[in-house]
């Protein structure tokens, strides 16, 4: 399996396009792999985008009753017309290409949209600068984290983190070796999620991500205060 393969792969499997055998197989490679469930996340998440931008339109009130009519004025003829035997019966055929009609439309505006996700898709996808594997106390993987030029860094958390009442989660990296951490911003949910902030420099090798346990709203020294659940140091991935 190609690596284009499974990226249009995990698009249809966002998109509800992928059959149940492969949705199995995707949600099996993403429980044993860190790196292909950070790529699932981030699919989501440029499809999220995407619907986000369309709006939900209601149907009108009476339009059953506009159907009902219309299909009661075709199956009326006139008051005593009797048809003749030479006379071909246009009606049931007329229904039948309705019927066709509207289903190839369907599945042309279908095919358009999957063209025109998958195109934008594909156009806006941003490979990760760095990648960054965030570890406990005991050596075990709790976070993936994502770096790109763009300063949007993605978080995909590898396991539900227990976060206190009173505490919240918040992002640190150091972009500078000999400067002070830097936060790209809490993760109020203890979900994962792409932060975004603007005015660093791009990731380089060997930067210092780490995630604290801080107070409600964030470090009140703008610097990391609270116990560390994990951190780690990025690499550049090999294409």
């Amino acid at each position: 399996m190609t690596e284009r393969s499974l990226a249009e792969r995990i698009d249809e499997a966002v998109l509800g396009l992928a059959s149940e055998a492969e949705m199995a197989e995707i949600e099996a490679l993403c429980a044993t792999d860190a790196a292909m469930a950070a790529k699932l996340e981030r699919a989501r998440s440029r499809f999220a985008a995407l619907d986000d931008t369309a709006d939900p339109l209601p149907l009108p009130d009476d339009l059953w009753q506009r159907v009902e009519a219309s299909l009661d004025q075709e199956q009326a003829g006139e008051p005593g017309e009797q048809p003749s035997a030479e006379i071909i019966k246009f009606l049931p055929l007329h229904k039948a290409m309705t019927k066709w009609r509207a289903t190839a439309l369907s599945g042309i505006a279908a095919a358009l949209l999957l063209a025109v996700a998958l195109g934008w898709s594909l156009l806006n996808v941003t490979e990760p600068t760095v990648i960054a594997v965030l570890l406990d106390s005991q050596g075990q993987p709790i976070a993936l984290v994502e770096g790109n030029e763009n300063n949007k860094t993605l978080i995909t958390l590898l396991e539900s983190a227990r976060v206190p009442d009173d505490r919240v989660m918040q992002v640190w990296t150091k972009p500078e070796e000999d400067g002070s951490p830097v936060s790209l911003g809490l993760l109020a949910a203890a979900r994962s999620r792409t932060l975004s902030v603007d005015g660093l420099p791009p990731p380089r090798e060997d930067q210092l991500y780490e995630i604290t346990y801080e107070p409600l709203g964030g470090s009140p020294t703008n610097l990391p205060t609270g116990p560390i659940l994990g951190k780690g140091f990025a690499k550049m991935p090999v294409y």
